[in-house]
């Protein structure tokens, strides 16, 4: 597989990563074991984790994993801190938060460092060098390799990166930023991703197939099984069984056809090469749906074919990203 640079930093990852949001709760340890095994060898290496997915418990299943299934040595860690599992409190950047959760997330992994650590959330009660000092003395102590974020709005993630390249050599330069971007959520093309490209911080983008409304396993009602059939993750994949979604889809569903493809590799493809991004991170409920997500490393969008998906597919934006004489 393809390696690309994590933005403006020497840090290489492999083009597609592995997300491991279910682990140790809905994909059990040999189901888990069979993914990092068909990943690795299809020339994976970023596998993203964070220290709230299970509770802790994907960090934990993916550290009994490393040196059996695959070698530590082959991967690109990533794990997040700063996300809390408490409604009334939903993020916490405090330095003694996040340092203290670095620990406990090596403690899981069984590993001394991690390559790629990212603060999970913005929190707005905390003064962001703070997070971001903490971010300094997680590099510095050798335990992280490489920092970014999760969730930034275009201000924060412009803030923070800026904080952090106000002092060059001193201050540890943002690499990252994880948000959902797809064919079905292109919200973060207004301030989000132009701020990163302007920033050199690269994007991972999560959810890269609409929450899996873009495979087209919605076309015909909801497949038993699916994520929209679960009464927990119902309400996730909701927003995107609308009318406009429809519309977007079928253009993907026509594209693959043209292209002897299937519509999974021609959404995943779109996002994997959009301007800015570096690694679209895939999660799959079994490992064929994993290699079926892989398959796409030998797919290309013609020009023709990804300006229609870009029309088809267009958020609506206005004032002030529209210059106003031509509203």
């Amino acid at each position: 597989m393809e390696l690309r640079h994590a933005g403006r930093t020497g840090l290489r990852v492999s083009r597609i990563g592995l997300g491991t949001l279910t682990w140790a709760r809905d994909t059990d340890e040999q189901e888990a074991a069979e993914q990092l095994k068909v990943f690795h060898e299809a020339g994976g290496t970023l596998v993203d984790t964070a220290d709230v997915y299970a509770d802790g418990g994907s960090e934990y299943l993916l550290g009994r994993l490393l040196g059996t299934v695959v070698p530590r040595r082959d991967l690109v860690i990533s794990t997040k801190a700063g996300s809390v599992l408490d409604p009334a409190h939903r993020a916490d950047g405090s330095r003694g938060h996040l340092l203290a959760a670095l620990d406990a997330s090596l403690a899981r992994l069984g590993t001394d460092h991690v390559d790629l650590w990212q603060v999970h959330a913005f929190d707005h009660a905390t003064p962001l060098e703070e997070t971001l000092q903490a971010v300094d003395l997680a590099v510095a102590s050798g335990r992280v390799r490489y920092a970014g974020v999760c969730s930034f709005s275009g201000w924060q993630l412009a803030k923070a990166a800026t904080w952090q390249l106000a002092a060059p050599g001193a201050r540890v330069r943002l690499a990252t930023t994880q948000m959902e971007y797809s064919l079905l959520q292109r919200g973060i093309e207004r301030e989000v991703l132009p701020a990163a490209l302007d920033l050199g911080v690269g994007l991972l983008p999560s959810s890269p197939l609409g929450r899996g409304v873009l495979t087209g396993k919605y076309r015909r009602g909801t497949p038993p099984g699916s994520r929209a059939a679960s009464e927990r993750l119902s309400a996730f994949v909701a927003p995107y069984l609308t009318e406009p979604a429809r519309r977007v889809v079928d253009a993907v569903a026509t594209a693959a056809d043209g292209l002897a493809a299937t519509p999974l590799t021609v959404a995943l493809a779109w996002v994997r090469d959009r301007p800015g991004v570096t690694a679209p991170i895939v999660g799959a409920r079994t490992a064929d749906q994993l290699r079926a997500a892989l398959s796409v490393e030998s797919l290309s969008l013609p020009d023709e074919i990804c300006r229609a998906l870009d029309d088809v597919s267009a958020p609506v934006h206005h004032y002030p990203d529209q210059d106003w004489s031509e509203l």
